[in-house]
C-alpha cells in the first residue's frame, strides 16, 4: 500500500483585505485526499508544529459545494477524522510515506520556506525514490528544500508550476504579497533557476511533471497533480 503524507500550512492569520485569515485552502486538501482514499492509498496530514485553520475564502460557495462541502462538515467523514489525527513534523517518520503532498492557501508563503521539519521529510521521501508533489502555492515548500543527493536546490534545473503571478493580480493580493515582502511561486522558480511552466490561463487544470517532482497550478489542479504523483511514483519504481 502506497502511504502518502499531504503537508498542511500552520499559518493561519488575517490576510486579506476584507480581514479574512488565510491558511489551508479547503479542497486543495480534501481533493487530494479523496482521490488518494480512492485508489487505495494509505493518508495522512502533517504540519510543521501540528496545528492548521482554514483559508477564510476558500469556504466560499465559488469554491466549496456540493458533496465537498458535505464531506468539509461531516465531522465523521475519513477526511475530517484523518485530519483530527494530524501530526507535527517531528512526530513523522519519512521512510514510512512514498508521497509528499504539499497542500497550499495564501499562509504557505509565510510558513513553508520556513518549515525546516517539513522540508526535511519532503528531501527524505525524495532522497528514497519517493515523489515530493506540490499544488498552487504549496510549490513555497521548494524555497530552500535540498536535495540530499547533491546538496543543491531540489527544483534547480527543474520544471515546476504553481499559481500564477497573474492569479495574485486578479485576487487582488499581488500588492499585499509585496508589502508583505512574501515570495510568490514564480518568484521562487527564478531564485532556484527553475523552469516556470505557466498555463493558458490562472483558472485552468493544468500540472506537470519533472522526474519525481510534481506540480499544479491552482485548486483546480488538485485531484490532477494528485493523479500524477501516483503514476510518477509507479514509473520510478
Amino acid at each position: 500500500m502506497v502511504k502518502v503524507l499531504i503537508a498542511l500550512t500552520s499559518y493561519n492569520e488575517q490576510f486579506y483585505a476584507d480581514g479574512a485569515k488565510t491558511g489551508v485552502f479547503v479542497i486543495e486538501a480534501l481533493h487530494p485526499f479523496n482521490f488518494y482514499k480512492e485508489q487505495g492509498c494509505e493518508v495522512d496530514f502533517v504540519s510543521e508544529n501540528g496545528k492548521f485553520g482554514w483559508d477564510e475564502h476558500s469556504m466560499i460557495p465559488d469554491f466549496l459545494s456540493g458533496k465537498d462541502k458535505e464531506d468539509f462538515e461531516d465531522k465523521n467523514s475519513a477526511f475530517n477524522q484523518a485530519l483530527s489525527k494530524t501530526k507535527s513534523a517531528a512526530e513523522v517518520n519519512a521512510s514510512d510515506y512514498q508521497v509528499f503532498f504539499a497542500s497550499a492557501g495564501h499562509g504557505t508563503l509565510f510558513d513553508y520556506p520556513k518549515a525546516a521539519g517539513l522540508q526535511k521529510i519532503a528531501s527524505e521521501i525524495y532522497a528514497q525514490n519517493g515523489v515530493v508533489a506540490a499544488v498552487c502555492h504549496g510549490p513555497a515548500i521548494f524555497d530552500g528544500m535540498v536535495d540530499k543527493a547533491t546538496n543543491k536546490p531540489l527544483i534547480e534545473g527543474k520544471s515546476i508550476t504553481g499559481f500564477t503571478d497573474v492569479g495574485e493580480v486578479v485576487l487582488g493580493v499581488d500588492t499585499l504579497m509585496k508589502e508583505k515582502k512574501l515570495s510568490s511561486i514564480e518568484d521562487i522558480a527564478k531564485k532556484y533557476n527553475a523552469k516556470y511552466l505557466a498555463p493558458i490561463g490562472p483558472w485552468d487544470d493544468f500540472s506537470v511533471a519533472d522526474g519525481r517532482i510534481v506540480t499544479g497550478v491552482n485548486p483546480a489542479s488538485a485531484t490532477s497533480t494528485a493523479k500524477r504523483s501516483l503514476q510518477v511514483l509507479e514509473a520510478a519504481k
